[in-house]
């Protein structure tokens, strides 16, 4: 930049090459800013796509022009970016369904990632479990059944278990790597699988709604990903109304 402008954001290796350098010629740009202005992954940068430069960025696209993935360009909150600095990579695999990413992250501890989208960190994933399940659980006079929707890494179990009144908690999770992903990596959150009331079902939400009795449930909590258009609205929330009690609550 011209001026001075915007000299704050230069690298902070090519702001000390420059200072050090006693014969006053500037060093070359360092591989961090190159990896991080050509945009594209590199096998270095913490074995992983998202990851450049030592940090995690949701999520990825690819530019059908340029053929280049981009970052910084989640379909959700276009504009947005959420960037974490990344420690470690403990796994990543891919399932049926998506790809699955844990890494320790400098602050929030660890982080689970799916098809590039932040599902949790271990520093505030409290926030999201307890606003999730207890808010509907206490609008409902002494609820009794419940179906959690998606919720594999079992923080929504964990905090529907706190309720007494509950005699029976259903949960539908259509890929079962996530459930043993988080078991293993995320043991506060999936202790809410131990609890006896809680029954397992590994399957499809829309027919798994299909063949339970209309009436069943006295709340539905809905813990999937990020909704997107209208097929999952149609798909997975209206169908979950048909399925409470009379004056119920379906959250999502």
């Amino acid at each position: 930049m011209e001026g001075g402008a915007g000299r704050g954001l230069e690298c902070q290796k090519t702001m000390d090459g420059k200072a050090s350098n006693g014969n006053g010629s500037e060093k070359a740009i360092p591989s961090c800013c190159l990896k991080a202005r050509a945009s594209i992954p590199e096998p270095e940068a913490k074995c992983h796509p998202t990851v450049v430069s030592g940090w995690f960025s949701e999520s990825q696209s690819r530019s059908e022009k340029a053929c280049k993935k981009l970052y910084f360009n989640n379909p959700m909150w276009p504009g947005e970016a959420r960037s974490l600095k990344v420690e470690n990579i403990l796994y990543r695999g891919k399932s049926e369904f998506q790809e699955i990413l844990v890494f320790e992250s400098s602050i929030y501890g660890k982080v689970l990632v799916l098809d590039g989208l932040v599902q949790l960190s271990e520093k505030d994933e409290c926030a999201y479990q307890e606003m999730i399940a207890h808010l509907p659980l206490c609008s409902i006079p002494a609820p009794k059944t419940v179906l959690v929707v998606g919720g594999g890494d079992g923080g929504v179990l964990r905090e529907v278990s706190r309720h007494p009144s509950v005699e029976h908690i259903d949960i539908c999770e259509i890929d079962k790597m996530v459930i043993d992903v988080s078991k293993k990596f995320f043991p506060r959150l999936a202790v809410g699988f131990e609890d006896p009331r809680v029954h397992l079902h590994i399957a499809d939400a829309t027919e798994f709604l299909r063949l339970a009795p209309e009436g069943k449930y006295d709340a539905v909590i809905v813990d999937s990903s990020d909704p997107v258009g209208m097929f999952f609205t149609f798909t997975i929330v209206l169908p979950c109304t048909c399925w409470l009690a009379d004056f119920k609550l379906l959250l999502n």
